[in-house]
């Protein structure tokens, strides 16, 4: 087999066989296959797409490329949540815990924010003590104990996947809806997971950017797993504004325990609500009211070393020496809350990385008071800015900027675009 005719095949637009998908993911994994004619295939395929089969077989792939790991001996279905991207995004941090307080297993594995989307293993490490990296025993031991465990994602789980998805992200190759499923599902596979939660993000902070992109992106998760027999639930939500009110690391953990609470956002507290389709949202709302969902986060924060004392005293974890605020520049309502500005004002604050070894400020980011539909008063507090020594003016030009205020009257658009395949569970 050649990999220049396997290259020029789907450069032609012409559909692989699986034993020529194997034969480019062995490639890859040995080094046999160079970086520059990888990366060739990848800009082929972003030009002329791959069918569900040429999805499903890659994905398998990657699952096999390996280790899986198995949870058939601790009983319960095992359930695992994933989010696309997004801003303010501290969904996993809420939902877990209350899928758990609901007796499924959350087996959940998280990665680290890059670029203007913050990461789940960031903001637990702003819990202090709070140990993300379990072995694989230890990770199955604590979903078979506790119910739940959240940790960073490992190497050795779907390997090919990263090794290609490390050409990707340097290549303009991410912008393709075939392999961005077969990344997601392959390592969701590999982790454990019997059903999925995929919340699938659209708007200007999100990387789909269109609704129909979104769409395809949703139906392609879930006919691949399907095929490769895991039950995948999908909601497409927005992401022209940040979810919540908080951008950050600390900031973010404070606004997820207001909400296990009960005293969360709206936008937050309903996303969460619905993402946890295996329950109704009665259920989920009680478990909430009567501290069960809090008492799972504190019987987690507890398992992984992490000091249950911040769920009453946030003081404990990094704070910022500074509480800047932002006024609004004029009066009427908030027509535009621009995420991706918002992200970046948290980002040159010291929130965010550039490259993935850079070191992150825990305690910085961007509090909103006001979003959209609200109105507002000139010389009145648009949000905040939790600073340190670092990128304060910046900052607050990127926050002025992400406000667009008009007199007339609007009715922010609803927060769930679909609901897609969402799994009952008893």
């Amino acid at each position: 087999m050649n990999i220049l005719e396997i290259i020029d095949k789907k450069r032609l637009g012409q559909s692989h066989s699986q034993e020529e998908l194997a034969f480019l993911v062995d490639g890859a994994m040995t080094g046999s296959i160079p970086d520059y004619q990888l990366s060739a295939w990848l800009m082929a395929v972003c030009c002329r797409g791959l069918n569900l089969d040429e999805t499903t077989w890659l994905t398998d792939l990657y699952v096999k490329s390996g280790q899986v790991l198995d949870f058939s001996d601790i009983g319960g279905v095992v359930v695992d949540k994933h989010s696309t991207g997004g801003v303010g995004d501290k969904t996993t941090l809420i939902l877990a815990p209350l899928l758990a307080a609901c007796g499924l297993k959350v087996a959940k594995l998280s990665g680290r924010g890059l670029g203007f989307t913050g990461g789940t293993i960031d903001k637990l490490e702003a819990i202090p003590g709070f140990q993300t990296q379990l072995t694989a025993e230890q990770f199955r031991q604590q979903v078979k104990d506790i119910g739940i465990a959240l940790g960073s994602q490992s190497q050795d789980l779907a390997p090919a996947d990263g090794k290609i998805y490390a050409l990707r992200d340097v290549t303009a190759t991410v912008a393709s809806i075939p392999l961005i499923a077969a990344s997601v599902v392959s390592k969701k596979i590999a982790a454990g997971a019997q059903v999925i939660v995929l919340d699938i993000k659209v708007g200007s902070g999100a990387f789909m950017k269109s609704l129909e992109e979104a769409r395809q992106l949703a139906e392609t998760c879930r006919e691949v797993g399907k095929r490769l027999g895991r039950s995948i639930s999908t909601v497409i939500s927005h992401m022209d504004q940040p979810l919540g009110n908080a951008i950050g690391h600390t900031i973010e953990v404070m606004e997820a325990i207001d909400t296990l609470k009960g005293k969360g956002p709206p936008d937050l507290t309903e996303l969460c609500l619905t993402l946890g389709a295996m329950a109704t949202k009665n259920d989920l709302a009680k478990l909430m009211a009567s501290g069960e969902a809090l008492n799972r986060f504190r019987q987690l924060i507890q398992a992984q070393h992490g000091n249950p004392d911040i769920l009453d005293n946030y003081s404990l974890m990094p704070q910022p020496t500074q509480k800047i605020p932002v006024l609004a520049k004029s009066s009427g309502f908030v027509h535009q809350c621009n995420a991706l500005k918002l992200a970046m004002a948290a980002k040159v604050l010291g929130a965010g990385r550039v490259a993935k070894g850079d070191v992150i400020d825990l305690a910085v980011g961007v509090k909103l008071f006001k979003k959209l539909g609200d109105p507002v008063q000139a010389g009145e507090a648009l949000g905040e800015l939790w600073a340190n020594a670092k990128g304060q003016e910046e900052a607050r030009q990127l926050f002025q900027e992400a406000y667009v205020i008009d007199p007339e009257k609007i009715s922010p658009s609803k927060l769930i675009e679909e609901i897609c395949a969402a799994t009952q569970l008893p």
